[in-house]
């Protein structure tokens, strides 16, 4: 059996092992800290293959089980990768899907609707489900989500009595923080209505229901009349798909009045092609954890925003910052794996291992960025009334 295996494989010197369905032990190298049970004898054959996402959709369909932590599983799966092909990239450029709305529905029920307990498990206590912000490196989650929070705040400008569209809502953390904490009115939305619901419960028992709206709704039905002092997008154009962003940023121009900000927060890709992250990574991400899902470049983003008539005044990587998050909601989870087996299927939380320990090892390899953009809607002049630096955006942060 051992002469059936890529050559390759023969001469690695990883702390690694195969476990064979017969019992028979492989090691790859010495001491080996992550045991691959492989249960398919057909995987083998495909081993000269190999790929993240071969690895991981092998074990999500019981193909194949894992031994050892999962950041040591994750770190290996990807050196055992790179032995076998090397540095080349052995994915095809994503062919751009149509998202219309009720795909984008249905994505987003796949993705948040599984089980809001679930959730509760591993996020912060405001179940913010997006980058947190370190400012000093020692906050712990919920410290650094808060300070995630007033760092949004301060960069929108937010003063008591303004309105604020928060586009992508989730549970509701950022709209109610704004409410409560700026004095703001908050009109919020999202796909998910699990998420819905739990949100609104927490809005009544804060009593905050004149202050915050928050609806089932899909961000090409909002209203177009700038209505809206200030606009924040978090966590949401990864959702959108590369053939409506400029729709996408026309509305969220449309929306906010002349002089008013837009935040726009999420997850871009290294490759300004559109390349999915390496090794097979981006395509098991496109097939269990974010179907029809899209990450633009930067740079993409950023001329679609400017555009649709947005000036860019502000663009800041939080790349650092992800990784940290990624690993805390990780150790969260993995903590409690018996909990989390109890409120979702074992092929789900297979998923979701592998997710949010790949995530923190992709941000910090850099095969990912996340990126917060800031701009402002001009008057019709052109002028604009923002702050000539970003000294008020620093000062007493954790108030």
């Amino acid at each position: 059996m051992f002469r059936q295996l890529p050559a390759k494989l023969h001469n690695l010197h990883l702390p690694l092992q195969l476990r064979l369905w017969d019992g028979c032990q492989i090691p790859l190298g010495p001491d080996p800290v992550v045991t691959l049970n492989i249960k398919d004898p057909s995987l083998i054959a495909q081993l000269d293959q190999l790929s993240l996402n071969l690895l991981g959709s092998s074990y999500v369909e019981g193909r194949l089980e894992i031994e050892g932590s999962i950041n040591d599983v994750i770190r290996l799966a990807d050196d055992l990768c790179q032995a076998l092909l090397g540095d080349r990239e052995n994915e095809d450029l994503p062919l751009h899907e149509a998202h219309d709305k009720a795909t984008d529905a249905s994505a987003i029920a796949y993705h948040y609707d599984i089980s809001n307990d679930f959730y509760r498990l591993w996020l912060d206590r405001d179940m913010v489900y997006s980058c947190a912000y370190f400012e000093t490196g020692k906050e712990d989650l919920d410290q650094a989500q808060q300070a995630k929070l007033h760092y949004l705040c301060r960069k929108l400008r937010l003063q008591p009595g303004e309105s604020l569209l928060d586009v992508g809502c989730g549970w509701g953390g950022l709209a109610r923080f704004a409410a409560r904490e700026y004095g703001v009115k908050v009109f919020g939305i999202t796909l998910s209505q699990a998420q819905l619901t739990l949100a609104q419960q927490r809005i009544a028992e804060e009593n905050l229901q004149d202050r915050v709206n928050l609806k089932l709704m899909d961000y090409r039905d909002l209203p177009q009349d700038g209505r809206f002092d200030k606009v924040v997008s978090v966590g949401m154009f990864e959702h959108v798909g590369y053939a409506n962003l400029p729709l996408y940023c026309k509305i969220l121009f449309n929306a906010v009045r002349p002089g008013g900000l837009v935040m726009n927060h999420g997850i871009t890709t290294l490759h300004t092609d559109g390349h999915p992250a390496n090794r097979g990574a981006g395509q098991f991400i496109g097939r269990y954890v974010f179907p029809h899902g899209e990450l633009p470049h930067l740079a993409l983003i950023s001329a679609k925003l400017s555009e649709a008539g947005l000036e860019i005044i502000d663009v800041e990587s939080l790349r650092r910052h992800y990784v940290r998050t990624l690993e805390s909601w990780s150790a969260r989870l993995e903590t409690q794996l018996d909990k989390a087996q109890s409120l979702v299927t074992e092929q789900t939380l297979r998923i979701w291992r592998l997710y949010l320990a790949g995530c923190a090892y992709g941000f910090r390899r850099n095969w990912i960025n996340l990126h917060q953009i800031l701009a402002v809607k001009p008057f019709a002049d052109g002028s604009i009334d923002v702050p000539w630096t970003r000294a008020d955006l620093y000062r007493d942060l954790l108030r």
